[in-house]
């Protein structure tokens, strides 16, 4: 029997009631992207900094929503095992850990009391989350569009004996059904990844039962305009905030193999009010006094003065459900930005 599974049908998973059903599925499937013959981060023209390596080609670039999906399940297989090595002992086996500042759900409460409700971990990665949340109480499923990602969350899964169903699924088409689940959460999952954020908001929304909670993380907007560097050279501005393309690195062949995309502040609430959800609080992670330990762009000289996490906590009105959009959604933002196409840039941070 497979560890984790592909769904096939969108309603088989949740029923309106909430019920967690067993699923038919194909199991793991291939996780070479259609456009590579394996992971192999390559690129032409940039090599490592201790130059026994070529990095891939990188820049600034429109991106479809199938490219990113493409790009992110290719790049996340690939790194999973280096992920979870280098960052484990931080996130924890089975702990909430909401950004590299250290924020544990446990400390700052911003799901509620979740003990008996259906909860949902979206882009779970190796489902620490999602393991922290059954042991307070909830009927929780974790998803992720990378099975790499769900290989390592049942490695962990039997490691701690705490195991919990997990699901191969693309956050902007969620198998579960309307009205099923009673709150969704995501540290640093889906959202930064996806072409279409705002498809994202929509479907949780849809699946939110009246008064559901959705909770994310995701990189602060401004750290769109500094560089990757947790210190004092970090702190300059060298590209527009209101550049709204994907960073995207390429191989040789010019395929995506890994995008990051990028809101504004004003882009992300108006993404979350159109999905028809309440904005309740927005946190601006601030670095805590005496943690010395970086994290690609995080890190204490540059957390001292910017923010580099933002957390969204939004609800689904009670007496509405997901289908009933509305909202802010006439302002359309202009991006006038003066650029050459296909910018290529300094290397922007992973948030990895």
């Amino acid at each position: 029997m497979p560890a984790w599974v592909t769904v096939e049908s969108p309603d088989n998973i949740a029923d309106s009631t909430g019920t967690i059903d067993s699923i038919g599925t194909t199991g793991p499937t291939d996780r070479t992207s259609p456009s590579h013959t394996g992971p192999s981060h390559t690129g032409p023209s940039h090599t490592d900094q201790d130059g026994s390596a070529p990095l891939p080609a990188y820049g600034y670039r429109d991106i479809d929503p199938d490219t990113a999906r493409r790009a992110s399940r290719f790049y996340w297989d690939d790194a999973a095992a280096d992920y979870q090595s280098e960052h484990g002992a931080f996130l924890g086996d089975s702990d909430f850990c909401w950004c590299p500042e250290g924020l544990r759900e446990s400390e700052i409460g911003l799901l509620g009391d979740v003990a008996g409700k259906v909860v949902l971990e979206v882009g779970c990665g190796g489902a620490q989350c999602a393991r922290w949340l059954r042991g307070q109480g909830a009927r929780v499923v974790g998803f992720d569009l990378s099975g790499g990602q769900l290989d390592q969350a049942r490695a962990l899964g039997i490691r701690t004996g705490i195991d919990v169903p997990l699901v191969q699924a693309d956050a902007t088409a969620l198998p579960f059904a309307a009205a099923s689940v009673d709150v969704a959460c995501s540290a640093f999952g889906a959202v930064p990844f996806v072409a279409d954020s705002g498809t994202v908001m929509r479907e949780i929304a849809r699946v939110l039962r009246p008064g559901g909670r959705w909770v994310f993380s995701t990189t602060h907007p401004f750290v769109w305009c500094l560089p990757d560097d947790p210190d004092e050279n970090g702190l300059r501005v060298f590209h527009s905030y209101f550049d709204r393309r994907a960073y995207t690195e390429h191989d040789e062949q010019g395929s995506a193999i890994y995008t990051e995309t990028h809101r504004t502040m004003g882009d992300r609430v108006r993404e979350i009010v159109a999905a028809g959800l309440i904005l309740l609080d927005v946190i601006e992670s601030e670095w805590p006094p005496g943690q010395e330990r970086a994290w690609g762009q995080w890190g204490p000289i540059r957390g001292g003065y910017v923010p580099s996490t933002s957390i969204f906590v939004t609800q689904l009105p009670s007496g509405a459900s997901g289908a009933d959009q509305h909202g802010c959604g006439a302002y359309q933002a202009t991006d006038s930005t003066p650029r050459r196409a296909d910018t290529l840039c300094e290397q922007r941070p992973r948030v990895r």
